[in-house]
């Protein structure tokens, strides 16, 4: 059994990111270009104030980006290419399917990652705790949009609708909240419509623990608290709810 299921994480990695990789390394580009874009942006115009915090955040858009970005790739591998069909006609369970596919994005990540590892490494003053909790905000944030991506293309007839939805969901998500930048830089009260968002808790998270924001051990306690929910429910969503045979 352990066997069958690590090889049918295996085929989903080897579809989805090595082929991609060493037949398209220019699609790698495209996993560069948004986050740091973003981060030169917001460094340029803060004259370098928001440097670290446009780190992080281009840490949490990449998990948000690929994590969604799960739903471009599905859909193509169900619309163009009818895997899912097969994968629905074989052993393979909708959670199999779905691990599988999001570790596959997660590699495919990898080269954005390391290189804003680096940027971290040089320009943010990190305690153990405080790596941790970034981390750890990253994992959930990626749990967060997985489900969504792949919740968004079990309902996509195409490719072309499944981008659509995709550039929608990562503005709403990594651009327009406070991830970039810091909540208090938002008036009140236009600052608590950011808390609709997922990613503003995994952002404070992080900035707290970078030392950009101090926010009480109740508030923290409270944003990851918020930040499971978010995953869970998404992922119950994702799991329960999509039109998973229905193609």
């Amino acid at each position: 059994m352990k066997r069958n299921v690590a090889s049918q994480l295996l085929a989903s990695i080897l579809v989805n990111a090595v082929y991609a990789m060493k037949n398209m390394p220019v699609m790698l580009i495209n996993t560069l270009l948004t986050p740091f874009s973003f981060l030169i942006v917001i460094t340029f115009i803060s004259r370098g104030s928001l440097l670290g915090v446009a780190i992080e955040g281009a840490l949490i858009m990449t998990m948000v980006s690929n994590g969604l970005g799960l739903q471009g790739d599905l859909s193509h591998l169900k619309n163009d290419m009818k895997l899912q069909e097969m994968v629905v006609g074989s052993p393979t369970s909708a959670t199999i399917y779905l691990t599988g596919m999001a570790i596959s994005e997660l590699i495919y990540a990898l080269p954005a990652l390391i290189l804003l590892a680096i940027l971290a490494v040089l320009f943010l003053s990190l305690t153990p705790f405080g790596i941790i909790s970034i981390v750890g905000a990253m994992v959930m944030i990626f749990i967060v949009s997985v489900a969504l991506g792949f919740f968004f293309s079990t309902l996509t007839a195409d490719v072309i609708q499944s981008f659509a939805f995709g550039g929608m969901l990562s503005t709403i998500l990594s651009a327009l909240p406070p991830v970039y930048y810091l909540i208090t830089y938002i008036p009140m009260p236009f600052r608590y419509l950011a808390y609709i968002s997922p990613t503003t808790y995994a952002a404070e998270i992080a900035q707290n623990a970078a030392g950009f924001i101090n926010i009480s051990t109740t508030n923290l306690v409270l944003d990851w608290s918020i930040l499971a929910v978010f995953a869970v429910v998404f992922l119950f969503i994702a799991i329960k709810k999509s039109r998973w045979v229905d193609i």
